[in-house]
């Protein structure tokens, strides 16, 4: 298989939801169109990776083994959302599957530990997506470690970085990037945040830089341009009358120098940045509405001239797509729709209301003309690519799904909160 016919990361091959050489399913059911499907121990919201025959999951597994030394939920203070710290030990897991099959060929367990914090209802201990760089998967616990294996299971390096003290026990969320050796890692936290780079191959720390920012779960984006390769990660802070609040940033991959920043989005930053050749965009959705275009050669602090800046109707987990000079997401959580030109951010059409869902935290992918949207039901509308909004088919599976679908070759890849789906035509 060709790498074209892989999902390396969890927003696929260009890092951008789009699978440009597919033609997948439009129709499927719990009858219809369904290759394999298997039960996946454990929870996690990852998306799962595709690389060449095997596809690789992560899941945290709760043992059920109680640590008496950690106090007993119930005998803990009352927290934001109903938020209980665990005093029992979970397996962090990867597990690879046979992408023909689903049957699994591997399992490691890399670690088993009693978390130090929490997360909220719609979180777990695994929402983190692997990536890899075809010789090797990277994936991180974040708190449990960071690792490195080969394809057929063997760890390669590991690394503890240290707990992380996340805003209101919330639970982690960034995924890990790997570009031309290296491995980029946004660590956001309540107490010291930084953006570090590695070795891809040995693990080791090449540079580490300091980040202001206090709350923010977004998976920072790798983009070459003008001679520079460029790590841009979104980021939010607590304290509004800081002015280095809610800013976009970008760094240089080589040296960790700060290239550029730009202020203007709203806080809790979650979902990732999206590029064309010129401009990045970047949106964020709680408590308002934000969404900037800024220019890839911008130098210093561009704050208040974006080429353009929207302000209605952006998502808050879910990322946007850019597909076609389009840019398509929803609103905040909701099943609302809409449709912007990247190259002005006028509207093209919505805020439009998708049939048979409510709540929406995978981000819309696209594939062969078409845009696939999938709710927390299980429920997937795929929308005829385009400025006009064109319900094409709506599909139902028995599971719910918070995960983002992964497109490899012809075949989509769901994992559910309990199975993991290959869909085929």
């Amino acid at each position: 298989m060709v790498a074209q016919e892989d999902w390396r990361q969890w927003r696929g091959p260009t890092a951008d939801g789009v699978a440009a050489n597919s033609n997948p399913a439009t129709s499927w059911s719990e009858e219809e169109n369904i290759k394999w499907k298997i039960a996946v121990p454990g929870r996690g919201g990852s998306t799962p990776i595709v690389l060449k025959d095997r596809i690789y999951v992560l899941t945290a597994i709760n043992t059920g083994r109680v640590d008496p030394s950690f106090p007993k939920p119930e005998d803990q203070p009352d927290r934001v959302f109903g938020i209980k710290f665990p005093n029992t030990f979970y397996q962090f897991v990867v597990l690879c599957y046979d992408r023909n099959s689903g049957k699994e060929v591997w399992r490691q367990v890399v670690l088993e530990k009693v978390p130090h914090e929490g997360h909220h209802r719609d979180n777990d201990f695994a929402p983190a997506s692997p990536t890899t760089d075809g010789e090797r998967i990277f994936f991180t616990f974040a708190s449990a470690g960071t690792y490195c294996f080969s394809p057929d299971g063997k760890l390669l390096w590991q690394r503890d970085l240290g707990n992380l003290r996340m805003q209101a026990s919330l639970g982690e969320g960034c995924s890990p990037v790997v570009h031309n050796g290296k491995l980029i890692l946004q660590r956001d936290q309540q107490r010291q945040s930084s953006i570090m780079v590695l070795d891809a191959a040995s693990g080791s720390t090449i540079w580490e830089k300091p980040r202001p920012d206090t709350g923010s779960w977004a998976t920072p984006r790798v983009i070459e341009h003008g001679g520079k390769t460029q790590i841009i990660a979104s980021g939010s802070m607590g304290n509004e009358k800081d002015s280095s609040v809610n800013r976009v940033r970008s760094y240089d991959l080589e040296s960790g120098e700060l290239l550029w920043e730009c202020g203007g989005l709203t806080s809790n930053a979650i979902p990732c940045p999206v590029n064309d050749s010129n401009s990045v965009y970047v949106m964020t959705g709680y408590q308002g509405f934000s969404a900037l275009s800024i220019p890839l050669d911008s130098e210093g602090d561009v704050t208040g001239s974006p080429t353009w800046q929207f302000t209605e109707d952006t998502p808050y987990i879910p990322s946007p797509l850019l597909y076609g000079g389009l840019l398509y997401f929803n609103r905040s959580n909701q099943a609302i729709f809409s449709c912007i030109d990247s190259s002005n951010g006028e509207r093209v059409f919505g805020p439009t209301r998708l049939p048979q869902m409510n709540q929406i935290y995978a981000s819309p992918v696209a594939a062969n003309g078409r845009v696939y949207v999938t709710g927390r039901n299980g429920t997937t509308v795929v929308l005829k690519a385009g400025r006009s909004f064109e319900v094409e088919s709506i599909n139902v599976l028995d599971d719910r799904v918070d995960a983002s679908l992964a497109i490899a070759g012809d075949e989509i890849f769901i994992r559910g909160e309990k199975y993991l789906y290959c869909i085929a035509p």
